[in-house]
């Protein structure tokens, strides 16, 4: 019995680790994300501090001695950035569209995909792929 106890207990918080870290890497690919869409309305400065930080993954104190400036100003940097970035995604919404057109090419390709391997009625196929690509067309 206590085994089983264990077992649970383990898988449970093996599991919340993985979360966890899957959490952290989404956060860390959406900022990077962003960073390739909003990056260059960023001043040079910002733009260097914020690769160091999410691109070549430097710490804050790392940053900071090459940088000149204290750990602190570096963590304040970063966090502005990351805000201004947002608030660039609020209003253009370029990565949500983005990442809706690259789905629904993804839909295109396994519907592709799917038909060359039943070959289903082409005007079936068609008509799908015309409504997908009108979708893409009317978010652009």
């Amino acid at each position: 019995m206590p085994e089983t106890v264990k077992k649970k207990y383990l898988t449970a918080k093996f599991l919340s680790c993985m979360i966890a870290k899957v959490t952290v890497m989404n956060k860390i690919l959406e900022q990077a994300l962003l960073y390739d869409f909003y990056g260059e309305l960023l001043t040079p400065h910002q733009k260097e501090v914020y690769e160091q930080f999410i691109l070549d993954d430097l710490s804050l104190s790392e940053i900071a001695e090459s940088a000149g400036i204290s750990r602190q100003g570096v963590h304040d940097l970063i966090r502005r950035c990351q805000k201004a970035l947002e608030g660039y995604e609020e209003k253009l919404h370029l990565v949500e569209r983005f990442l809706s057109v690259k789905e629904k090419v993804r839909e295109i390709d396994g519907i592709l995909d799917e038909w060359e391997q039943r070959e289903q009625d082409p005007e079936a196929i068609r008509k799908k792929l015309r409504e997908i690509s009108d979708g893409i067309i009317q978010e652009l």
